[in-house]
């Protein structure tokens, strides 16, 4: 597994803001605000829904986005415009999704990134895991866990330090604002550069899968040729292989130590052989 380094998490104030991706249906896109807002009425001001320009609008949107930027465009948005308001981190969820773990989500979440990040130093990349995952095992739901650090992350809800992103020189999308192979690059390269990948199996989320892509005719074939051909320039023409393997690269932990804690648990184990 990539070894993490310490990081410093940014000036100014840890600020969340919540952006639910609007595409496609408004009735799911507003099962997911709703599910949100009732369970964390105090966050109603930082939970926002950005419409990608759909065809059925969502009538209380943050923003109406003036054409479809599509999963990696839309987030490339909304990290440069929160970033301008002075958020620290960006929660970007799919509206196919819903929560399926424990209430307050948001609060609840918002809470154990700071107890993570007391353990682990600053976070680049936590999400929620899943209940099911039918591409990504590494995301799937271990309840008897708390938390896995990983190597890739899928992009159904990440969220993102914009420290980190900063750090990686923003988000590269370059040949492929779709998104499906963006979402992986972008934790892969979150990991190498020294900054956790968390997936956490205290809050879990289910997904339906490609509920809207599979709505536009001819987009998931266009989606998957811009992957292929994205991933095969930064990873080499094994990608696909290599991407198998990262997918293994994780580690589950029962418990959630602070640092120092986690210190004195390593140096008391690694007596313990000697």
């Amino acid at each position: 597994m990539i070894k993490n380094r310490h990081k410093e998490a940014g000036p100014g104030p840890r600020r969340l803001a919540v952006v639910i991706l609007h595409y496609g249906r408004a009735e799911l896109t507003a099962r997911l605000r709703d599910q949100i807002l009732e369970t964390d009425p105090d966050w109603s001001d930082q939970v926002l829904v950005l419409d990608n320009h759909a065809p059925q609008p969502f009538d209380r949107a943050w923003k109406r986005l003036g054409q479809n930027l599509f999963w990696a465009g839309a987030l490339e948005y909304a990290l440069a415009a929160l970033g301008q308001e002075g958020f620290s981190h960006v929660w970007f969820l799919n509206n196919d999704l819903i929560f399926a773990s424990a209430p307050p989500h948001l609060g609840r979440a918002w809470a154990r990134l700071a107890r993570l990040e007391a353990a682990l130093g600053p976070v680049g990349l936590y999400s929620p895991s899943a209940l099911r995952n039918p591409y990504h095992p590494q995301m799937v739901q271990d309840p008897a866990m708390q938390y896995r650090t990983a190597t890739l992350v899928d992009g159904i809800a990440p969220l993102l330090s914009l420290a980190c992103v900063r750090d990686l020189g923003g988000l590269d999308l370059r040949g492929n604002p779709y998104g499906y192979g963006v979402d992986l690059f972008l934790a892969l390269s979150a990991a190498r550069a020294g900054w956790p990948v968390v997936v956490d199996h205290q809050v879990a989320v289910r997904h339906t899968y490609h509920s809207t892509a599979r709505t536009v005719d001819g987009f998931m074939e266009l989606a998957a040729a811009a992957e292929a051909a994205y991933l095969e320039k930064r990873l080499g023409p094994d990608y696909a292989a290599r991407l198998e393997e990262l997918k293994t690269d994780f580690a589950d932990h029962p418990e959630i130590q602070p640092r120092a804690q986690a210190a004195d648990s390593r140096a008391s184990r690694t007596k313990a052989r000697t």
